[in-house]
């Protein structure tokens, strides 16, 4: 704005103020007012109109765009994962070879797509985005009248009241016939030039009008027989889509289901896809400042070493054979119970180790004053509550029974849990 636009803005400020809040006198033309609201209809309309056949431009190229960076990332998921990546030798030709080519057909379909759509898309440009911008640019000198015109009419009623305030005035000066004189003066000016732009729209604007609806028919045809062969040519190369790596024939839910397999399955029994960074249990016996993490890196690395020395160990050490006799009789479902947290793994291992002995009873009769056994063997936890340990541990004794073929319940290194009584020595 500049200094003269400025200092017009200050002396319209008042009369401005009161034309908002509908204070004193201001002028109203019904017919001009009818046609200013249409035009600002017609004015939002066309900012959406442009924007709207932009975007659809933008989403038919995007979506194309984005289906070949579709591809390029399920081929790259379906290569393999080099461990070496500075190593060329290192790639093998493993992965999923068929993905990984089909990937490359769809792609090669979707440019040649993307190439025969684009005279259709450059229609959609020249046709109805480009033909809309330029509306906008006559709406845009349009609406500069209509400030102006609004403007005038500010000068208009502002002058009007400052010459009414002078003739109501009972006892005038020569000071305020001069004001008096110039005011009617300043009155005449101002209502030529608000009663010019006043005519000058309400002639023209119903024209516009006319035009705009005379604008519209072409465009909205163009636009609808333009989009038919966009959809028309995407149908027709994705109908003719052929890929051996597809299956079309079985139901998509079907397709899916058979593809996907028991990923999901497999997935789910990973610990680290059930991880949590807070609410870690705080494992009994750990020491102050001791992460929560401790305990269970200290069991998987004691699982581990058993592991890696149950299979030397069992035969230059073999357990003890299992007396079923000496165990008592445990029948319901606390032996139900116990079988299934065996399973298979003893069966398996029969001829190695002495099989588990019967189910722990409800109830010990007694509560020995703590004792110490040493671990003749290895025994790894064959269900939730059991304590894993491997050769040589040292294991307190938190409750046990007279019969070494039973379950005993101890301690090592923080953790808690039952075992074989006769998997151990007493100190």
């Amino acid at each position: 704005m500049s200094l003269k636009g400025f200092q017009k803005g200050v002396v319209r400020a008042p009369q401005t103020f009161k034309a908002r809040f509908n204070l004193g006198e201001n002028t109203k033309d019904a017919v001009y007012l009818d046609a200013e609201r249409r035009f600002q209809e017609l004015e939002k309309e066309t900012k959406k109109l442009h924007e709207e056949s932009k975007r659809y431009f933008d989403a038919i190229n995007g979506m194309l765009s984005h289906q070949i960076e579709f591809s390029k990332a399920i081929a790259e998921i379906y290569k393999p994962i080099s461990g070496r990546v500075s190593d060329p030798e290192s790639i093998k030709p493993e992965g999923n070879p068929e993905g990984i080519r089909a990937c490359e057909e769809y792609e090669a379909i979707v440019r040649d797509l993307q190439a025969t759509l684009a005279p259709e898309l450059e229609m959609i440009e020249t046709r109805v985005i480009r033909p809309a911008d330029e509306l906008l640019d006559i709406i845009k000198v349009i609406r500069k009248a209509a400030t102006k015109r609004q403007h005038k009419q500010l000068d208009y009623d502002r002058h009007r009241a400052s010459l009414k305030k002078l003739q109501d005035k009972k006892e005038k000066t020569l000071k305020d016939e001069k004001a008096l004189y110039k005011a009617e003066n300043d009155v005449e000016m101002a209502t030529q030039e608000f009663n010019y732009w006043n005519d000058l729209l309400k002639d023209e604007l119903p024209k516009l009008f006319q035009l705009e609806r005379e604008f519209i028919r072409p465009l909205f045809q163009s636009f609808y027989y333009m989009q038919l062969n966009v959809f028309y040519t995407l149908h027709e190369k994705m109908q003719g889509l052929d890929i051996g790596y597809f299956d079309l024939t079985s139901d998509i839910e079907a397709a899916f289901e058979k593809k996907r397999g028991d990923v999901k399955e497999t997935a789910e029994t990973l610990s680290i896809t059930h991880f949590k960074t807070t609410g870690g249990i705080k494992r009994p016996g750990s020491r102050p400042g001791e992460s929560k993490y401790a305990g269970k890196y200290l069991e998987s690395k004691s699982d581990s070493t058993i592991n890696s020395r149950r299979h030397s160990d069992h035969i230059e050490n073999p357990p003890p054979p299992y007396s079923a006799s000496l165990s008592p009789t445990t029948t319901g479902a606390s032996a139900i119970g116990r079988a299934n947290s065996t399973g298979s793994a003893w069966g398996a291992a029969a001829k190695a180790k002495p099989p588990p002995p019967k189910p722990k009873p409800a109830r010990f009769s007694g509560a020995p004053p703590p004792e110490t056994v040493t671990a003749l063997y290895d025994y790894e936890a064959q269900a939730e509550g059991d304590l894993s340990f491997i050769t040589g541990d040292v294991i307190e004794i938190v409750q046990r029974t007279q019969n070494e073929n039973e379950w005993w319940t101890g301690r090592i290194n923080g953790r808690q849990g039952q075992f074989p009584g006769n998997y151990v020595k007493l100190n």
